[in-house]
């Protein structure tokens, strides 16, 4: 019994806006942290849970154990199945039997990388070398020095040269998943479509939206700079939430390097220009600044470092800067209708599918028509 009630305690999670608020999902507790560690007998023996992740999508622990420490991760069933979270940990595995610093993914006694029981599914991962610099950085947190920028983006560059003898197929139709499938193809609208009928709750949700026209209005004109460019959009598996805070660093300095790539579970099949394009938005605009009213949200210091960086290892070809500035302001539109399902089909709240839809899928998009916007589409441009 007393488990039971345990089972139902919240912990503070990351709000979608710069505040702190209770979290949809129940805190993982010790007891049943026990009972997945049950799975995973080289896992060792549970002693004591340290910290909860404030991540909003998931429930995540750490748990120091006998002879490690591991993270394990609760996802709701309508989130992540088994077969959704393998397709990840096929990537993960695969980045590093390539040398590429990412966390060891456990398997449980029958040689599975995750586990469900009754409406949760389970992974179990070994805690990564490195210090965790950003870990309670809310989503749009810029770097906090020019350095970490720019190792940022090396080490992004060399994921995506290790990713490209990857070959598995996207992932399943699923929420929380950053693909790029509409605005990849000469004609966007069908494959919106199309999309919209793979996702149930969002066809309910725009049932009372006029969504072609809107967009229409505000993202097809992003999507005729870009098609002369979807050439070089070449199929790639990607990282996809390419942030400071799913990355573990070499010590506390603003000179930190790269230690560990952390937290895999927007990745799928899209390209490196959009993952390039996703660590732009991720960590270059204050998105939440603009929501409060504040100019001066881009920070190009910190985008000259990240792309630099990224072109020490991966050099882009003048065309490839052209593509990159055209699909910017079009990177978060897929996965903002990917978190409009789960907010409108799974936690029911209707703010943030407000949120997910007027300000993500529409606004991020419009804010590229002003001043600001338009200047970082022409800093990206004139690298080429």
């Amino acid at each position: 019994m007393e488990a039971a009630s345990h089972h139902l305690t919240r912990v503070l999670s990351h709000g979608m806006n710069a505040d702190t608020v209770i979290s949809d999902w129940p805190a993982l507790t010790s007891a049943e942290v026990a009972r997945v560690l049950l799975h995973y007998p080289q896992a060792g023996v549970p002693q004591r849970l340290v910290w909860h992740s404030p991540r909003p999508f998931s429930a995540g622990c750490v748990m120091t154990t006998s002879t490690m420490q591991v993270f394990v991760k609760r996802h709701h069933i309508s989130v992540r199945d088994v077969k959704g979270l393998s397709e990840e940990h096929g990537f993960i595995n695969h980045l590093r039997e390539r040398g590429i610093a990412v966390s060891a993914v456990l398997r449980s006694a029958d040689g599975a990388t995750a586990i469900s029981d009754d409406h949760w599914t389970y992974e179990v991962h070994g805690v990564a070398a490195g210090v965790d610099l950003y870990r309670d950085a809310v989503s749009w947190t810029p770097f906090s020095s020019r350095v970490h920028a720019h190792e940022a983006g090396k080490a992004l560059a060399r994921l995506h040269l290790a990713a490209q003898d990857y070959a598995a197929p996207a992932r399943k139709a699923q929420t929380l998943v950053s693909s790029f499938t509409i605005f990849s193809q000469q004609d966007p609208l069908p494959a919106l479509q199309h999309y919209v009928e793979q996702h149930p709750a969002i066809g309910d949700y725009l049932q009372h939206r006029h969504w072609r026209d809107e967009t229409i209005d505000t993202l097809l004109p992003f999507h005729d700079r870009l098609r002369p460019y979807l050439d070089e959009l070449t199929p790639l598996w990607t990282h996809n939430d390419w942030h400071a805070s799913n990355l573990l660093w070499t010590d506390r300095s603003a000179a930190a390097g790269v230690e560990t790539i952390l937290d895999f579970g927007l990745s799928d099949r899209t390209c490196a220009l959009h993952d390039l394009a996703t660590a732009i938005e991720r960590n270059i605009i204050e998105w939440l600044a603009i929501q409060e009213g504040r100019y001066n949200v881009v920070h190009p210091e910190l985008l000259v470092a990240m792309l630099d960086g990224y072109h020490l290892i991966r050099p882009l070809t003048a065309r490839q800067w052209q593509a990159l500035a055209a699909l910017l302001p079009l990177v978060h539109a897929e996965f903002a209708l990917a978190e409009l399902a789960y907010f409108h089909g799974i936690t029911r709240s209707a703010n943030n599918a407000a949120l997910a839809y007027d300000t993500y899928y529409l606004g991020h998009a419009a804010w590229f028509n002003r001043a600001e916007g338009q200047g970082l589409l022409a800093q990206i441009a004139s690298r080429g």
